[in-house]
């Protein structure tokens, strides 16, 4: 154990720890090489850049009035099955899952991430109901998934470039990749916009352009849940006017029907009988009533 020794500095009393014998004093290096140790890590590393990549991202999508998918952005990432994978096959330059698709021929944290996570393409690949061919293409996405998408894209980049980024690297990335080719014509077009204005224009041009787009498509959805809500209404009060209606109709009809057809029924003999038309009681005679 530690010899320890009071020290008076200004009425105060300060406690130092004393080297007796073969006893260590612990000193801040020691914990300094401990946490230089963590570091080296690779889960450590791994959980660094994920932690980067998800503050990155939310950034981009506060810029563009995605507050809560800016929150919630690739929160599965730090799932087991997911984190695992990533602190196995990390190496800082490249995606954990390229690797592990090399090594293994299929990516099991990727097949988790997508089915997910909506600012992927891969979530929206279904089959093509137009060739029925057992095809999958690419479904359209909505706007603000859209623009989720491109804030991932330009905060990856960074994330693997670092120091060396520029802002033609995620249209560079995206022309070199083959995702583009199972896009839905919508939204290739509407991420293709976003991401050649970044590389001509710059950042603050297009996070703008995207604020607005993003506001202006919520503005669109509100209207559309309007419609939607009022054509409802309509339906069911116009379908109740033509229910009532037709039920007039067809009560009014029914009794000019059992009128005419009960007119020739004579009611002066003895004998009783059951209407067809009325189901009333009626007597029966031979002879015609005047």
């Amino acid at each position: 154990m530690h010899k320890i020794k009071n020290k008076i500095i200004n009425n105060k009393t300060i406690i130092q720890p004393l080297k007796c014998g073969n006893d260590i004093v612990i000193k801040n290096n020691y914990i300094g090489d401990i946490i230089g140790d963590i570091k080296e890590q690779k889960w450590y590393k791994h959980l660094t850049t994920i932690n980067e990549h998800k503050i990155q991202v939310g950034k981009n999508c506060f810029r563009c009035g995605l507050y809560k998918q800016g929150i919630l952005h690739d929160l599965s990432k730090y799932s087991w099955t997911e984190f695992s994978v990533g602190a196995k096959y990390f190496q800082g330059t490249r995606s954990p899952n390229e690797a592990e698709r090399e090594a293994i021929g299929y990516t099991s944290s990727w097949l988790h991430h997508k089915g997910r996570n909506k600012h992927h393409l891969e979530y929206w690949l279904d089959y093509d109901l137009k060739k029925r061919d057992g095809s999958v293409v690419g479904m359209k996405m909505p706007d603000n998934y859209i623009v989720e998408m491109f804030c991932d894209r330009v905060a990856a980049s960074k994330i693997y470039h670092k120091h060396d980024y520029n802002d033609t690297m995620p249209l560079d990335y995206y022309l070199n990749g083959k995702s583009k080719n199972i896009l839905h014509p919508y939204t290739k077009k509407r991420l293709e916009k976003l991401l050649y204005m970044l590389a001509e224009r710059g950042e603050e041009e297009t996070f703008d352009y995207a604020r607005r787009y993003v506001k202006a498509y919520r503005k669109y959805l509100k209207r559309k849940k309007y419609k939607k809500k009022l054509e409802k209404r309509l339906a069911e009060k116009y379908d109740a006017k033509k229910q009532k209606s037709f039920e007039k109709k067809y009560s009014r009809k029914m009794k000019r029907d059992v009128k005419s057809s009960c007119k020739s029924k004579c009611k002066c003999s003895g004998k009783i009988h059951k209407c067809k038309c009325s189901g009333k009681l009626h007597s029966k005679c031979g002879c015609k009533c005047k």
